[in-house]
């Protein structure tokens, strides 16, 4: 069985944020564990380049459209190295070969559910979509009054599969607040839905409509596409999609019924499976406002790796944040953290019993049970990050707790508390490999290491200074060559 996880396409009208740092390190997260348990791995991420926005976004910078676009696309790219990712390939919907041409033959399979449809109403820009109110309630922007002739899909037609695939948990939504959610929405009634848009309107931007090049095709349908796209139309797509096995996508919350609705109708249009999971994770805010490019409070993930290293920050994202509700970011948060669960609670674990195991001899680790792997298989199968940090930290307690009850300074014989504690570290060490790449490795070597233990995790104190949001630069930097996955 494969593994195939791929995270949301970030629109490029501005640099990454936290946001967008959260949902990647998810993915990691998942990707780097079932390459632990030895299982075959595909991690996609990328960019989508063909939204209204991003035009709107590089003629308001006076930047080239293609500059524009490839620059912040870049920084996207770029991510992997300062957040530690493992993604293998990424993909960038206005300019990868392998893109246009996959969502051009996903229309033709398609063809026979598509119609030529006046509409009138709201649209969103900034969520690139009609809505079905007076406002939107991502963005705080009026809705501008469109009226357009396009191409519309017969969404309705799928409206018992798709209730049927999600009712059976064919197809997974995680949580189940958000499961429900797209139960009542299909339950309500599915219309048919605008997929194009006028070439003209965007400029000229984007994947034109087979065999009408007056129409481009809709930004959502065009991203939606890349989880297929990505694979080509070979050996790839037979192993990751068409094969058996997990296809699952991590999303956030605003974007679910375009994954959990209009992807699963286009899927079934086209003759191809439907993925097995959607897990859905809620926002970042900052003084309870969610974290927005637009709102100017996007914070640079990038300077807080740096400032504060990619295991602090890491670890805030998979055990500060909520499966269900938002959460509020600081740098205080972050920090207090980071020394409590790493330095003063992981690493001090470590430390001490490595110590007191060379202080008593050559103690080796004993092979203990341990119920942990279970409990963060559990957890990870929901997207539970949370709950999956919280087995990590049982397991350190319980190793604290076994020191200060059987206090083998005083024993005679210390080396089988010692050897039992050593073996749980050992375990514990090697399930945070997914969580904290590097940090897990320092562990690891601590164990194996003869010499006298240093402090792993730093202890990054209350000092702390809040970091301000990332401001775009121009020129954008040299391209990310993407590199093998650790």
């Amino acid at each position: 069985m494969t593994f195939y996880v791929t995270t949301a396409i970030p629109y490029v009208n501005a640099p990454p944020h936290l946001g967008h740092a959260l949902e990647l390190v998810q993915a990691d997260v998942l990707a780097r564990h079932r390459r632990l348990r030895g299982e075959a791995v595909r991690f996609l991420t990328g960019t989508d380049d063909n939204a209204l926005k991003n035009v709107t976004a590089a003629r308001a910078a006076g930047v080239s459209l293609r500059a524009f676009v490839g620059g912040n696309g870049d920084r996207f790219a770029a991510l992997r190295e300062p957040l530690e990712l493992s993604f293998d390939d990424f993909i960038r919907t206005g300019s990868d070969p392998r893109h246009a041409p996959g969502v051009t033959a996903l229309w033709r399979r398609s063809a026979p559910d598509f119609y030529r449809h006046s509409y009138t109403g709201l649209y969103c820009a900034g969520c690139e979509q009609f809505l079905d109110g007076a406002g939107c309630a991502e963005h705080p922007a009026a809705p501008e009054r469109v009226a357009e002739t396009n191409w519309f899909f017969r969404l309705s037609r799928y409206e018992r599969r798709i209730l049927g695939a999600l009712e059976s948990g064919q197809v997974r939504v995680e949580p189940a607040a958000r499961r429900n959610e797209v139960l009542a929405f299909i339950r309500s009634g599915l219309r048919d839905i605008s997929v194009s848009r006028p070439a003209a309107r965007a400029d000229g931007w984007g994947i034109p409509v087979p065999d009408d090049p007056d129409q481009v095709i809709y930004v959502w349908w065009d991203a939606l596409a890349n989880y297929v796209t990505a694979l080509g139309d070979g050996a790839d797509l037979r192993s990751w999609w068409l094969a058996p096995g997990e296809r699952v996508h991590v999303i956030g919350k605003g974007i679910v019924r375009f994954h959990a609705v209009y992807w699963l109708a286009l899927l079934l249009s086209a003759g191809l499976p439907l993925p097995t999971t959607i897990l859905v994770h809620d926002y970042l805010t900052v003084d309870g406002a969610k974290l927005s490019k637009s709102a100017g409070n996007a914070v640079d993930p990038v300077t807080l790796a740096d400032r504060y290293g990619v295991d602090a920050l890491r670890w805030w994202l998979l055990s500060e944040v909520a499966p269900v509700g938002d959460t509020d970011f600081t740098v205080e948060r972050l920090v207090a953290r980071a020394d409590r669960d790493l330095a003063n609670g992981i690493g001090n674990l470590v430390n001490r019993t490595v110590s007191l195991a060379r202080r008593h001899g050559a103690v080796r680790a004993a092979a203990v049970p341990s119920e942990l792997p279970e409990r963060i298989d559990a957890a990870l199968t929901t997207g539970d990050f949370r709950a999956a940090t919280a087995a990590l930290w049982a397991e350190v307690d319980r190793g604290n707790r076994l020191i200060e009850a059987a206090q083998p300074w005083k024993l005679a014989e210390p080396a089988p508390v010692l050897a039992e504690v050593l073996g749980s570290c050992r375990v514990l060490a090697d399930e945070l490999r997914p969580f904290l790449p590097s940090g897990a490795e320092r562990l690891r070597a601590q164990l194996r290491a003869d010499g006298p233990p240093r402090p792993v995790f730093p202890r990054l104190g209350a000092a702390a200074s809040q970091v301000r949001p990332a401001r775009p630069t121009y020129p954008p930097p040299p391209s990310t060559r993407l590199k093998p996955s650790r």
